[in-house]
């Protein structure tokens, strides 16, 4: 089974999502201590061992004035990279939006609305189910949402290259 690993980074903590290449279907996701997540991807967790593509979402800079958290979170993205036994594919935030949205002004709610409508039209609890039954994005909250995203575009632009 071909698996994709993909990082919402912070400056502290980080989203994740490890999906399935083929149907998209989460594997395992989760937002933790960027120190854990890394030592995670360094061979800590079996689970990432047969990662065969890894993504980072990527900084932009738009002229505006950044904080120390944005830096930080640079830091973090790099650390992520050289952690991870393949090249990671640094993805902006911008190629997110028009990959799910078609527009560089969605927001993260239409992301995620898109994410639904694609995977989990019609499910109760916007696809997360509940614990006894648990949906498509159960467990699905803040930067993993953006991890997410970020893995199926990813996976679609595999599939697009495979059929080129």
């Amino acid at each position: 089974m071909s698996r994709i690993l993909a990082i919402d980074p912070g400056n502290t903590e980080s989203g994740y999502a490890l999906i399935n290449a083929h149907t998209r279907r989460p594997i395992e996701v989760g937002k933790i201590d960027n120190h854990e997540l890394l030592a995670d991807i360094r061979g800590d967790k079996a689970a990432f061992d047969d990662v065969e593509v890894f993504a980072i979402e990527m900084i932009a800079s738009y002229g505006m004035a950044v904080g120390k958290e944005v830096f930080e979170t640079c830091v973090w993205i790099g650390r992520f990279d050289e952690a991870s036994t393949h090249s990671a594919e640094l993805v902006y935030r911008r190629e997110v939006k028009l990959h799910h949205c078609h527009s560089a002004k969605a927001k993260d709610a239409n992301i995620a609305q898109a994410l639904i409508d694609r995977f989990a039209s019609g499910e109760p609890n916007r696809g997360k189910g509940t614990k006894a039954a648990p949906g498509w994005f159960y467990g699905f909250r803040a930067d993993i949402w953006q991890a997410y995203a970020l893995a199926v575009l990813v996976a679609d632009r595999v599939d697009s290259k495979a059929v080129a």
